[in-house]
C-alpha cells in the first residue's frame, strides 16, 4: 500500500497548478477511504515543485497594483491570495510527510482537510480570475512565501508555531478588512469566496494550536512561553496588531499568546 508520506512527497513534486489541486483532492480522499498507509518512509524535498508563472518576486520588486477599488487592483489582489493558497497546500502536505510521524494518527486527519481546503481556496480564486478574464500566473507573485517553512524544515514545534499560529493567524486578521474593499467595490462573489475561506482558516489555525498544546502538555510546558521562544527564534517577520481576537479565540489562539509581542496595539472590536 502506497505511504501518507509518498503521496504527500507527489503533490509537492507537482508543478502545474490544476495537477496540483488534483493531486491534493485526491489524496485527501484516498487517505480517508483508508487506502494509504500510516507510514513515513519517503523524505520530504527541500522546495516543492513551481510553475513557470507566475514569476516569484522579493517583496520590495513586487508592482504596484494600481488605484485603490479599480478593477485593475482586484484582479491584482485576487492573484494575490491565489498565490498565497497555492503555497498554502504544499505548505499542509509538507506538513503532513516531514512530522506526520512524530504526532499520532489524527495529526493526518486534520492536515489532510487543511491541504484539501487549501486546494479548494486555490480553485475557487483561480476560477474567480478566470471570470475577470485573467488566470493565476498572469501577474508576478512574493517569492518569500516558502521561507517560513524553510526556516522550520527540522522542527514540528517551529512549523506549528510560525505557519498556522503566525502567518495563517494573519489572515484572520487581515480578511475581514479584504471582504469589506471587495463589498464596498460592489465584488460581491470574491466577497463570498473570501468569507468561505476565513472560516476555513479558523479551523487551520486551531488545527496548530491544538497540536502544539498538545506537545506542550506532554513536555510539561508552557504553550504561550514555548510559542514566543520560537516565534522570536524562527520568524523573521513581526507579529503586529491589529487582531481579530474574536477570530484568534474560536481557533484557540488566545491572546495570552500574542499580546507580549505586541502589547500596544489596536484590536477589532
Amino acid at each position: 500500500m502506497r505511504s501518507i508520506a509518498e503521496a504527500a512527497r507527489s503533490v509537492l513534486d507537482t508543478a502545474e497548478p490544476a495537477a496540483k489541486v488534483k493531486a491534493a483532492r485526491l489524496i485527501a480522499r484516498q487517505w480517508r477511504r483508508g487506502e494509504l498507509a500510516h507510514r513515513f518512509d519517503v523524505a520530504m524535498p527541500d522546495a516543492p515543485a513551481r510553475p513557470d508563472r507566475p514569476e516569484l518576486l522579493p517583496p520590495n520588486r513586487m508592482p504596484k497594483r494600481g488605484r485603490a477599488g479599480s478593477e485593475r487592483a482586484r484582479i491584482a489582489g485576487i492573484h494575490a491570495l491565489a498565490h498565497i493558497e497555492f503555497v498554502a497546500i504544499d505548505l499542509a502536505f509538507d506538513m503532513i510527510g516531514r512530522f506526520g510521524g512524530e504526532f499520532p494518527r489524527g495529526f493526518v486527519d486534520d492536515w489532510i482537510g487543511v491541504g484539501a481546503d487549501e486546494a479548494m481556496h486555490f480553485a475557487l480564486l483561480d476560477r474567480r480570475l478566470r471570470q475577470l478574464g485573467s488566470h493565476y500566473g498572469a501577474h508576478p507573485a512574493h517569492g518569500g512565501l516558502w521561507e517560513a517553512a524553510e526556516a522550520t524544515a527540522s522542527d514540528a514545534m517551529a512549523r506549528l508555531a510560525v505557519v498556522p499560529m503566525v502567518l495563517e493567524a494573519r489572515g484572520l486578521d487581515i480578511t475581514p478588512m479584504t471582504i469589506a474593499r471587495y463589498e464596498a467595490a460592489g465584488d460581491l462573489p470574491t466577497a463570498r469566496i473570501l468569507r468561505r475561506i476565513l472560516s476555513d482558516e479558523i479551523r487551520h489555525v486551531g488545527a496548530g494550536t491544538k497540536w502544539f498544546e498538545s506537545t506542550c502538555r506532554i513536555t510539561e510546558t508552557s504553550p504561550q512561553q514555548a510559542w514566543r521562544a520560537l516565534v522570536s527564534r524562527h520568524f523573521r517577520g513581526v507579529v503586529k496588531p491589529p487582531f481579530n481576537d474574536s477570530a484568534r479565540d474560536a481557533a484557540g489562539l488566545t491572546r495570552e499568546y500574542y499580546l507580549a509581542l505586541a502589547p500596544d496595539g489596536e484590536n477589532f472590536p
